[in-house]
Parts: structure tokens; sequence; C-alpha cells
């Protein structure tokens, strides 16, 4: 779970061009890692993968309907 979290394309890009006060949910996750592995970063890890599972799914859905 924590490696399809730390995989987002966008990480990299956002960890360099981000100003100070701006966290993405990318920037969230890898910066409570720092601090040891807590239920919360598993449970955020989950809800991601739901929701980017539910988002394909309805994509396809969508897909073949048309």
């Amino acid at each position: 779970l924590l490696a399809f979290t730390l995989s987002f394309d966008d990480f990299v890009i956002t960890f360099f061009v981000a100003g100070p006060g701006a966290t993405t949910l990318p920037l969230k996750v890898y910066s409570m890692i720092k601090f040891g592995v807590t239920p919360e970063i598993n449970a955020l890890s989950t809800i991601i993968i739901i929701v980017s599972t539910v988002v394909v799914f309805a994509s396809q859905a969508a897909g073949r309907n048309e």
C-alpha cells in the first residue's frame, strides 16, 4: 500500500516545485512516513487505492455504455 501511495507520478515534481505552504497528499504521506508507519498512514493508503479503483471501474463502465 505504501509503495503505491509513494509512486504517484507527480510526487517528485511536487516535492521540488511546491512552495513552503503547499502540502499535497503525496507530500503529506511522505512526511508522515518519516516518523514511522502508523495505522493512519495505512488507512489513508487504503482509501487512496479504493478511490482510484472506483474511478477506474466507473470510467470503464461509462465507456461501455457509449
